[in-house]
């Protein structure tokens, strides 16, 4: 299953030199793949336990729509993976549009925050 979302970089998004801030690209790559996370397993209480890989590839102007398309990797006994990619809107179709990408591990917890197998809460 693959989930897309939107973004729009708006002027309390960039940085002193006009460009996007990364802390927010990285917010928004968890917000989005904890919501994919959570719709394919809505009984599980996911947190992130790490992303792979952190490179910004371009710099992103304000005013950019931003496409992140998340994608489910793999399943675990207590965690599920995620891939982010993340364009910009005008140059999605071409290979250089893409900005940033990593993969999202989540892990499932219990109200003690102790790992709990996805069985657990899965349908």
């Amino acid at each position: 299953m693959t989930i897309e979302n939107h973004k729009l970089v708006m002027p309390e998004h960039l940085n002193q030199h006009g460009f996007l801030f990364g802390g927010y690209m990285l917010q928004w790559v968890d917000e989005y793949a904890w919501i994919a996370a959570s719709t394919d397993h809505p009984a599980c209480h996911f947190v992130t336990i790490g992303m792979d890989h952190v490179e910004f590839r371009k710099s992103v102007r304000g005013g950019t729509i931003l496409k992140f398309v998340i994608t489910k990797i793999q399943n675990g006994k207590t965690s599920v993976q995620y891939g982010v990619s993340v364009f910009d809107t005008k140059k999605s179709q071409e290979a250089d549009g893409i900005l940033f990408s990593t993969n999202v591990t989540f892990v499932n917890i219990d109200e003690k925050g102790n790992k709990k197998e996805l069985a657990a809460c899965c349908c």
